[in-house]
């Protein structure tokens, strides 16, 4: 039924409504009533009156069933006794399967079991109906009366006026209609991929009990929209429906807890019974009345765990079959009501936001010539989140470009109003203290890790851990598996928003650039204030006193930025300012002092961030630093040498990336211990590096362009990864190396002098030599059982192979022009080779690679301008037919491997690294459309094999006639062209073997330790220069294959 009925979103109805009803029953009575109200309530009816009855259904009755969104199907005693009635049923309950049309009943002086079974009065008329008809005309007519005689509807004998039955059966129409999702929702941006994933958690094929599920995540995500989406997408499934919105808004404070549940089930009762005034005086009202009813009830935005108790306690408060979903920002409150079906909504990727906001500002899926810059930066601005995408698509809807930057420069300033006001009320529903840590995560602490969080508030009298899981179920940040917390940009200014409203003697934490300058300046500040946030990027000039920070005895949280640098900037401090004892945070971009002062005291210091910064060294002496983790003093170029550092034991990370002045590391970082992280990459003239210090906490290592190293310093052999690349005098990698066991990322390109490597670490997984002289893989490479990517881009002097390890799924070695050779047989079948431009490739390795045994995952990309011999289906062009005469294989899986030449399209001169190849098929196999990523296509400097692995399902031809596979390949890009294909089928050999078998195997024989091949086989002589680069003609080419089993 899901399918069928998001098929009926995008169909406009010609008609409301049509019944059908046998005349004589209630033609002058029930139905002259029905159509005079749904007159009045403005519903249009197809009149049958002008319709010529006859044998069959007329076309343009059937046509009248298709064209209106519900059937009402009239069950009177006499129903049954016409042909017409239950032809039309059939049409009727046809259009419900197939287009999701909505069906009701109404059983009229009938008993619903009697149309089930066909019994009583109702079932002698249909007796004798079925006189002389066919047996699977009377079957067909009977499983209808079956199915539609079990759809709930209005039974007369429970009325005792048939007016005010035909009043709710006018309300329940006018409810459906109104609930049609195909103007609302049909062009909302990513709304099915979120109805697809919500319909298979409500399990709607499970009808044994009721089912309640969560949809949660951050206030302004879709969560209301996707819950309206699936109440107009559902409802007609249902015999009761409701959406209760903003049940958050519903708390009354004159109300007491069983107060405030009665007045819910109240107004939950009066929505799904579409009775107005309903008065209760208990709090079983909901089981007696919807215990025995097929319920769909939509709980929006519910935000307290009393309003789940009074209005969905237990599931078996409502029928068989019933779902009950709840919308909230609180991801705990679904958890304490033992609600285990829940949904995340998602941020939008960047092009769905891009589309979303698109959709508002300019009624399109894209933006117009001169406004996609500005699209996009207001996409980043609102961080995909659907709400200020629409607000701002809204508000800049018809605006001059001009009127568009005026607007903007608010927006990165302050919130909209409208968005402000969805999204504070999570901030404003939060205890004193969440609210505190709410501000410290917005303002110096996004993008950080919770453990360094909770290290830097360790004293505090908040309680860490329960506030970040607070605010984490309450969707106002995010925390990923790897700990770390994400706060969005626009809840970032919800804290901005939640400061200017202070008064400005109780603000604990200051944001205010000018408010600032003069806390600095004047020594204003306040003895609560906590944190401070300086970003300078509107202020030219900056002025700090010596008693800046005396009166901010409390302040810990120190942090000076500047987010955009226009070169006008000065910053005056003086040589005896005295920092606040208690900081913990320290973050200061550009400090423009040589030292810091004399009376600086780092004891309570957890992060000390100097980036960019004058100075030349830090401290002098041995400072107490055993509260320090964070040391960042990248860019500091004038930084000379280093502190002492032995009590800071607790370091765990450490950046002096681009620290060009510095000569030495101090023996000092013997004592770090728990240092987890030293990243040193252009150190342009660090010099020297104690030995054997073996830290053994130590995982990643960076000297990227620390070019005074000839060979790899031994900081520790537990690190997991290493990068020497761009070391214009690093030449060998001493044979210990081999001893690191945990050693699975090491970078060594861009290395001139490099000649190559005799030891490899057994733990490694990626390799990466891009660019360096090396001239030969080391053979122990073999051994290397987790290695999966190797990258040899440039390495003009190799010249051959060795063997490679299984596990290996990526090999680039394109443009090693010196390459001839490689191990035979190439034992890699999950691997991507990449050879392009590798023009010296022999006969022996173009056999090797093309014979591989491969995996479906496997391609290879080498040069040539032919399809090889191995492959016995071939064809100039683009597309390939195979025709299989009389022959049908025992099995319903047929696979290939394939080959095409392809040319880079010179036309296309932008450079991708994306190049995709499309394969369709069809004929004997079914339909399929199959995409393989190629590569750099645009980097290959002549004609080049793309090979590769695949197989479908066949589409047997029962008759035996005869058959064809049809391929044909395109470039998705256009970025080349096709000028031949190729295909080779498995034989039952090879499926039985488990790998593609070829007729000669058994005359070539391998030397393993020469790598020679002796046989029959010859490499193609290939002359690259008289190929043309123009697309081919297309052409087919038919081939027949004898009668032969695969």
């Amino acid at each position: 039924m899901a399918s069928s009925s998001s098929s009926s979103w995008s169909r406009t109805w010609r008609y409301r409504v049509f019944t059908s009803f046998h005349g004589p029953d209630v033609r002058k009575t029930f139905l002259s009533h029905l159509r005079k109200q749904f007159s009045y309530n403005g519903i249009s009816m197809f009149d049958d009156q002008s319709i010529e009855r006859s044998q069959t259904i007329s076309p343009a009755l059937t046509g009248a069933i298709k064209e209106s969104r519900i059937s009402i199907v009239v069950l009177s005693k006499n129903y049954a006794s016409s042909r017409w009635c239950l032809d039309e049923l059939l049409e009727i309950l046809k259009c419900r399967e197939d287009i999701g049309q909505i069906v009701m009943t109404v059983f009229y002086e009938v008993d619903p079991s009697d149309v089930r079974k066909q019994t009583g009065e109702f079932g002698i008329a249909f007796n004798e109906t079925c006189e002389g008809k066919t047996k699977e005309k009377i079957q067909k007519w009977s499983k209808a009366l079956n199915d539609v005689g079990n759809i709930a509807g209005e039974h007369f004998f429970n009325w005792d006026n048939e007016s005010k039955m035909i009043e709710k059966i006018a309300r329940d129409v006018s409810n459906k209609l109104n609930a049609t999702i195909s103007w609302d929702f049909e062009d909302m941006v990513g709304i099915e991929a979120h109805l697809q994933k919500m319909q298979s958690l409500l399990h709607l094929d499970y009808e044994d009990g009721a089912m309640i599920v969560g949809i949660y995540g951050p206030a302004g995500i879709g969560k209301t929209t996707i819950a309206r989406a699936l109440h107009s997408r559902l409802s007609s499934s249902f015999q009761l429906t409701c959406f209760m919105e903003n049940i958050r808004g519903s708390y009354n404070s004159g109300l007491d807890e069983y107060g405030l549940k009665l007045r819910l089930q109240e107004q939950l009762l009066s929505k799904v019974l579409n009775q107005d005034g309903i008065r209760i005086n208990h709090l079983g009202a909901i089981p007696e009345r919807l215990c025995d009813q097929k319920v769909l009830i939509i709980l929006d935005d519910v935000e307290d765990l009393q309003q789940l108790e009074a209005l969905a306690n237990e599931t078996n408060w409502f029928g068989p079959g019933s779902r009950i979903i709840v919308t909230t920002e609180d991801q705990e409150l679904l958890e304490q009501h033992d609600i285990n079906n829940k949904y995340h909504v998602d941020f939008p990727t960047r092009e769905e936001a891009c589309k979303i906001f698109c959709t508002y500002a300019f009624r399109r899926s894209f933006a117009p010539y001169g406004f996609e810059k500005l699209a996009e930066r207001v996409t980043w601005l609102c961080s995909n989140l659907p709400l200020g995408l629409r607000v701002m698509g809204s508000t800049l809807r018809g605006k001059k470009e001009d009127d568009w930057e005026g607007i903007l420069r608010r927006l990165e300033n302050s919130l909209d109003r409208k968005i402000d006001g969805v999204l504070r009320v999570g901030y404003d529903h939060l205890c004193e203290d969440d609210q505190f840590l709410y501000l410290l995560i917005a303002f110096f602490f996004n993008y950080v890790d919770d453990d360094h969080v909770k290290a830097m508030l360790v004293e505090d009298s908040l309680d860490v851990k329960l506030g970040l899981k607070t605010l984490a179920y309450k969707s106002l940040i995010q925390i990923s598996a790897e700990g770390n917390i994400v706060m969005h940009k626009l809840l970032q200014r919800v804290g901005r928003e939640a400061i200017q409203r202070q008064e400005p003697t109780q603000r604990r934490i200051l944001i205010d650039a000018r408010e600032i300058c003069d806390v600095l300046r004047y020594g204003k500040g306040t003895s609560n204030v906590s944190g401070i946030s300086f970003d300078t990027s509107d202020i030219s000039e900056v002025t700090i006193s010596d008693d800046a920070f005396k009166r901010l005895h409390d302040l810990r949280f120190l942090k000076v930025t500047k987010s955009r640098y226009d070169g006008k900037y000065r910053m005056n401090i003086p040589a005896e300012i005295e920092f606040p004892c208690l900081l913990r945070l320290l973050h200061w971009e550009a400090y423009p002092s040589k030292c810091l002062p004399p009376t600086f005291n780092p004891e309570f210091l957890v992060e000390l961030n100097m980036q960019g910064s004058q100075l030349e060294h830090l401290w002098s002496g041995t400072q107490p630093l055993r509260n320090l983790k964070n040391m960042n003093l990248r860019g500091s170029t004038n930084l000379k040498e280093l502190p002492d550092l032995t009590n800071a034991t607790n370091l765990e990370d450490l950046n002096l990336n681009s620290c060009e002045s510095l000569v030495e590391i101090p023996s000092s970082f013997s004592h770090l211990h728990k240092l987890k992280k030293l990243w040193m990459s252009y150190c342009i003239n660090l010099q020297v590096i104690p030995a054997h210090m073996n830290l053994v906490s130590l995982e990643l290592v960076t000297m990227t362009g620390c070019s005074r190293f000839r060979k790899i310093p031994v900081i520790s052999t537990h690190i997991n990864y290493l990068d020497i690349a761009h070391n214009t005098e690093f030449e060998v990698v001493h044979a210990s190396i081999a001893l690191w066991c945990r050693l699975h990322y090491l970078n060594m390109s861009y290395n001139e002098n490099f000649m190559g490597l005799t030891h490899l670490p057994m733990s490694l997984t990626q390799l990466i030599l891009r660019y360096s002289d090396i001239e030969r893989i080391p053979d122990c490479i073999k051994a290397l059982h987790q290695l999966f990517s190797l990258d040899l881009t440039g390495c003009r002097r190799l010249a051959s192979l060795p063997e490679l390890p299984g596990s290996l799924l990526d090999l680039e070695a394109e443009d090693c022009e010196s390459l001839e050779t490689v191990f035979s047989p190439l034992h890699t079948p999950r691997a991507h080779l990449n050879f392009t431009n590798c023009f010296k490739l022999g006969g022996q390795a173009r056999r090797a690679i093309i014979r591989r045994r491969s995996e479906f995952i496997g391609k290879a990309l080498l040069p040539g301008r032919e399809v090889p011999a191995e492959f016995d289906h071939r064809a100039k062009g683009n597309s390939l037919t195979i025709i299989l005469n009389g022959y049908r294989p025992s099995y319903d899986f047929i696979q290939f491997l394939v080959c095409v030449v392809i040319s880079p399209n010179q036309e296309i001169t932008k450079i991708s690294n994306s190049s995709t190849l499309l394969c369709h098929t069809n004929g004997y196999i079914f339909p399929s459309y199959e995409e393989e990523y190629i590569g750099a296509v645009s980097k290959c400097r002549k004609e080049h094999l793309f090979i590769f692995r695949s197989g479908y399902y066949l589409n047997v031809d029962p008759s035996g006639a005869s058959r064809e596979i049809v391929f044909e390949f395109s470039s998705k890009s256009q970025d080349f062209d096709i000028i031949e294909c190729g295909v080779k089928i498995w034989t039952a050999q090879s499926i039985e073997r488990g790998y593609l078998v070829f007729e000669d195997d058994n005359e070539i024989k391998h030397d393993d330790h020469t790598n020679r091949v002796r046989g029959h086989y010859k490499a193609s002589n290939v002359d690259y220069k008289s190929v043309s680069r123009k697309r081919p003609r297309k052409t087919d080419l038919k081939l027949e294959i004898p009668r032969r089993r695969f």
